[in-house]
């Protein structure tokens, strides 16, 4: 693969410019801002994890009282001190600090979730086997208390990252390498995100097809692929992002790896698997071939038992939690306008049957015989979807209710009820689904959820397109830990009440 640039870009001499990519790409390196990031990662969570031994220790003196003997306070104080260096150790091992999870998807806490639930099944089978009480309280009141703190200075530092992306340039530099369509749409995907953390600073296309002064979607093609490594380093890539064509076979990105190598660029192979989620994808080693597994959606089995188990337990104690507040809302309702508390309409669930969905009537009586008159001067919905953001049928409280989803508390009876869960696709009307076509109905392979991937996406803004993928990639690819993430992006998009009406 020859170095030598394009005469538009530089010297032809190749080795005196190998010399200067090499100085380019050290001072480069010196302006990483993954460096500095993992820092504060790090010492934030040294923080909390003295916080979270300081909250144990604090908590078996009230139970056990303090330690009668020498010995007693040294092994209390080796377990305390003992426990953030293990605790780091784990979050390191499962590459919580790799700068790849920062700033965008779920996998940053899950790793996080996955260090902890691991050194604390260590910890309590140690607490089994020595019958040692102070063990057990780590399990029962550390684990607990330094998982939530450990989710929540990511959260915060990951908040601060997305503020100042942008100003400071935060981000991972790619260089995309492929056909022209290929770049445009990644290009699309990278740049049009900004909280995903890379930016596409340049192009390189198949050998010939250069065209001098070209772009695409704004981003300057700047060679070919007899030199991108070249061509990475001197604009100060991160990594180069290939993508497949004919042009580019095995060969080509063998060698461009070892082009990248010297200039310390990363290789990234971009798959074109559109809405597949990591967990069903598994990458094979067999004669010298890496096969890329993708695992079929599955609908039923142990995964589902368990997500009903957890919509029982979660719809239960949510229910007790907020018995004051339902109470509140139920007052409100009936002293405020003419009607019964709660309002019924039929929902379609899990493989087309339909049930009885409960809300807070936030609406007048006779709201659905003025449906009519309503749409007949257009609406704010999508697709299927209709919704008026000013419509007049909405009761004063009944604004409130809807601003911050007040109005479907009822729906965790449903939940209770075996129709629901917590979280999933939105729960369609029968006229809605009676249209839906073959991809929209893969939504309802699985129940309807309180809430889902479409309330946190921006939920009545969202168009209608944007909100059956959601709908229909949530059916494909949940997780339970997915779960618990769209359980806390609910509580911040339902108290900033955006896209509700």
């Amino acid at each position: 693969m020859s170095a030598t640039l394009p005469s538009r870009m530089g010297s032809p001499h190749a080795a005196q410019r190998a010399r200067s990519l090499v100085a380019t790409r050290a001072a480069f390196n010196s302006k990483k801002w993954h460096l500095d990031y993992r820092l504060r990662l790090v010492l934030t969570d040294v923080a909390v994890l003295a916080a979270t031994s300081a909250v144990v220790s604090v908590v078996r003196v009230l139970v056990s009282g303090p330690a009668a003997s020498m010995s007693g306070v040294v092994l209390r104080t080796i377990m305390s001190v003992g426990l953030i260096p293990l605790w780091l150790a784990a979050l390191a091992a499962t590459k919580s600090y790799d700068q790849r999870v920062f700033g965008s998807g779920p996998l940053e806490y899950h790793r996080v979730f996955d260090a902890s639930w691991r050194l604390f099944s260590l910890i309590a089978i140690a607490a089994f086997l020595t019958s040692v009480p102070a063990v057990r309280l780590y399990v029962l009141v550390g684990l607990p208390v330094g998982l939530a703190g450990l989710l929540a200075d990511r959260y915060l530092w990951r908040r601060w990252l997305h503020r100042n992306r942008a100003r400071r340039g935060m981000t991972t530099a790619v260089l995309a390498i492929g056909l022209r369509e290929q770049a445009e749409r990644l290009i699309r995907e990278l740049n049009g995100r900004p909280a995903s953390g890379y930016r596409v600073v340049g192009v390189c296309v198949p050998t010939g097809t250069v065209r001098a002064g070209e772009q695409i979607e704004g981003v300057p093609v700047l060679g070919d692929l007899r030199n991108p490594g070249v061509v990475a380093a001197s604009v100060g890539a991160d990594c180069v992002a290939v993508s497949g064509s004919d042009a580019i076979t095995a060969d080509v990105v063998r060698r461009l790896g070892w082009e990248l190598e010297p200039v310390g660029v990363d290789l990234m192979l971009t798959a074109e698997l559109a809405d597949v989620a990591g967990p069903r994808i598994t990458v094979t080693p067999a004669a010298g071939v890496s096969l890329l597994h993708v695992d079929a959606p599955r609908f039923s089995g142990p995964r589902f038992v368990a997500k009903a188990a957890m919509d029982w337990v979660g719809a239960g104690l949510l229910t007790l939690l907020l018995s004051p507040v339902l109470l509140a809302v139920a007052v409100a309702v009936k002293v405020t306008s003419r009607g019964p508390v709660l309002f019924g309409q039929d929902r379609v669930g899990r493989g087309g049957e339909t049930f009885r969905m409960l809300k807070f009537r936030s609406m007048v009586v006779d709201a659905e015989d003025r449906l009519e008159h309503v749409a007949a001067n257009g609406h704010d919905g999508a697709g299927v979807l209709f919704k008026h953001r000013a419509d007049p049928r909405v009761t004063r409280v009944g604004r409130v209710l809807r601003r911050y989803s007040l109005d479907e508390l009822p729906q965790l009876f449903n939940v209770l009820l075996g129709q629901m869960s917590l979280v999933g696709p939105r729960p369609p009307l029968p006229a809605e689904a009676s249209r839906y076509e073959a991809r929209m109905r893969r939504r309802l392979l699985v129940k309807p959820g309180l809430t889902g991937l479409w309330q946190v996406g921006g939920r009545s803004d969202l168009p209608w397109e944007e909100c059956v993928r959601l709908d229909v990639y949530y059916a494909e690819n949940w997780t339970a830990f997915g779960d618990l993430m769209i359980l806390a992006r609910t509580a911040k998009a339902v108290f900033g009440g955006a896209g509700a009406y």
